[in-house]
């Protein structure tokens, strides 16, 4: 992985995979996120073999108070820009679906060059780069849950080379694996306490009987 991604992501740059489709005029549309629509981030292995599957959900309100001042379209999130929000060829807005993304590549030469491979699928992923204000994971199941609550700033969409899913599951684990670590840590506690507290109650059973026993017996 390229030395600037990995500094977005240790600046807590998250990335999600999206899909844009080319229409007419040079212009390439779809949707950053779509609301209240649980989808599979990734899944791993616990210490015992059990695979869990971490799902995630944008809240509805999550772009309310998002920064969007000047998004910019990429090609795998660095170099080149082919569209942006302050020139008005990127347009970013938000309807009961999700957040909608419209960018005019037609502007530059590269840019028409970039429709062209997304218009004959040579490139056919996409991804947005963007930090989290406020979140949090919880137990669903055996699985988990992320909800996004807040999005405090949006950085880019991007056509990426490589399939969006690789990535986004990086930056999602850099994300989410510390509060997974947590809940899963209060779960051990929590199974530790309760074994204890059956091995309290069994040493009190064999006491109980041991004096039924001697009353018995005298």
């Amino acid at each position: 992985m390229e030395e600037k991604m990995l500094k977005k992501l240790n600046e807590g740059r998250a990335y999600r995979s999206m899909v844009m489709e080319a229409s007419d005029d040079k212009i390439v549309e779809g949707y950053a996120s779509t609301f209240e629509q649980p989808y599979d981030l990734y899944s791993f292995k616990d210490k015992n073999g059990t695979r869990h599957v971490v799902r995630e959900v944008i809240a509805r309100s999550a772009f309310a108070e998002t920064d969007m001042e000047d998004v910019i379209m990429q090609y795998d999130h660095t170099g080149r820009v082919f569209a942006r929000k302050s020139n008005g060829t990127l347009m970013i807005s938000e309807d009961e679906h999700g957040l909608k993304i419209r960018a005019d590549l037609g502007g530059t030469e590269i840019g028409r060059q970039l429709y062209e491979e997304i218009r004959g699928g040579y490139t056919n992923k996409m991804s947005f780069g963007f930090s989290i204000a406020d979140d949090d994971t919880v137990p669903d199941g055996q699985d988990y849950l992320h909800t996004v609550r807040k999005i405090g700033k949006l950085y880019d969409v991007s056509a990426v080379s490589l399939p969006a899913n690789d990535f986004t599951e990086i930056s999602a684990r850099s994300q989410i694996d510390g509060a997974i670590a947590e809940i899963e840590a209060e779960r051990l506690r929590a199974e530790e306490e309760a074994k204890r507290l059956e091995q309290e109650r069994e040493s009190l059973r064999k006491r109980i009987e041991a004096l039924k026993g001697e009353t018995h017996g005298n």
